[in-house]
């Protein structure tokens, strides 16, 4: 029977232009020099998988990351982090709406925003949004106030407006909805003081303060990539491979399981000049590979 539990985990089937990726590299773990990040495009290096029989469907939670040879050939330690694509910007002004003196929220200019960026801004699109606080002050030591952010829970173009306030020749600034508008009145949660202390109004930032709108589409993630000289598969070659050891010239071959030549040693004795006494048995790597020594030429010798 059922004992009304379900489930919540939904597969991401973000798009490429809403993720951001970052890696550094350590020729090993000991390595305790700086951090130098370095940024890939996810365009060139993620594909998303496709739903079987339904087109160009973004099958969720499956993504095909190829690591170019370019910027991963080195042996050592890769660190790779995958994560939401971040929006920095600043914010415009902090406001109510007219009317409704009791929705605060913070606005946003697009025209500080770049193409692509503006396109994510428009109504309604920033809707679970996190945004993250930097620092006003310029002495901080850490730039971004640490755990401090704020969730959009809804955007939409404004104008200002002002207005009479009462009992007084005052004007006061706030918003009012206008699709044509560059700015953007976002509100935010919490912004709301709770019941228990009426007074205690959280703080969503001040104008010109910068921040940092990032999606929530998906859960930041790392993974750690050694790259190394010799697989498990080419290590099999030795063990299990095909070898064969020519006795005219010394030459020992090892093949891969496809039987083609993988390496190629010259196997020799060092012995006493005055006695002749064999002192040791050597295995040369060679440079340039006899292909004379292929696995079906020495295994067919007699045919």
């Amino acid at each position: 029977m059922a004992t009304g539990n379900y489930g919540t985990v939904r597969p991401a089937d973000v798009g490429l232009d809403d993720i951001e990726i970052l890696y550094d590299f350590k020729d090993k773990r000991e390595n305790t020099s700086p951090t130098n990040l370095q940024s890939l495009d996810p365009q060139q290096v993620l594909v998303p998988a496709t739903t079987p029989q339904q087109g160009n469907e973004i099958l969720g939670g499956m993504y095909t990351l190829t690591l170019p040879v370019t910027e991963f050939g080195a042996k050592g330690f890769y660190n790779i982090i995958i994560r939401p694509k971040q929006i920095r910007t600043n914010i415009y002004d902090c406001g109510v709406l007219a009317g409704s003196p009791d929705v605060l929220g913070i606005i946003l200019n697009l025209n500080n925003l770049s193409v692509s960026e503006r396109n994510k801004a428009q109504n309604g699109e920033l809707v679970g949004y996190r945004v993250e606080y930097l620092n006003t002050n310029p002495s901080a030591v850490q730039p971004k106030e640490q755990n401090k952010f704020t969730i959009i829970t809804s955007n939409n173009k404004v104008i200002p407006v002002t207005e009479n306030l009462a009992n007084t020749s005052e004007q006061a600034l706030s918003y009012t909805f206008n699709d044509s508008s560059n700015l953007v009145f976002c509100t935010v949660t919490p912004s709301s003081a709770p019941s228990i202390k009426p007074n205690a109004v959280p703080n969503i930032g001040v104008a010109t303060q910068d921040i940092i709108i990032t999606n929530t589409f998906f859960n930041p993630i790392m993974l750690e990539v050694e790259m190394v000289e010799y697989d498990d598969e080419v290590l099999a070659y030795a063990l299990y491979g095909n070898q064969s050891k020519s006795l005219e010239d010394g030459i020992y071959t090892q093949y891969n399981f496809d039987n083609d030549i993988y390496k190629q040693y010259n196997l020799f004795e060092i012995k006493d000049k005055f006695t002749g006494v064999p002192l040791f048995e050597v295995r040369e790597k060679r440079n340039e590979i006899d292909f004379g020594k292929d696995f079906n030429t020495v295994s067919n010798f007699d045919d």
